[in-house]
């Protein structure tokens, strides 16, 4: 298992991204979060085994239909946190 959290930059906000992100994540058995920022970017803190979440990340980084990401950054977090789901933060 690994976790990682993820900045998403460009049009992620008002366009389905987050739960576009959430319905990713259950195809992926993918546990955490997402939610807006208040700087226009889509945080997201994700758990999964290595290979979900490199299908996962390459999925986020085309992101839903009316969406533009221009830049992902991704970032490994050294402690594992434990979530039972997947949820869409506010």
């Amino acid at each position: 298992m690994k976790a990682v959290a993820i900045t998403v930059e460009g049009i992620v906000q008002g366009v389905g991204f987050r739960f576009f992100v959430q319905t990713v994540a259950a195809r992926y058995e993918i546990m955490g979060w997402v939610r807006n920022t208040s700087d226009g970017s889509v945080a997201i803190e994700a758990v999964g085994s290595e290979n979900c979440l490199e299908a996962f990340i390459h999925k986020v980084k085309q992101g839903p239909p009316f969406s533009q990401v221009t830049k992902v950054h991704i970032e490994e977090l050294q402690t594992l946190p434990h979530y039972s789901a997947f949820k869409i933060s506010y």
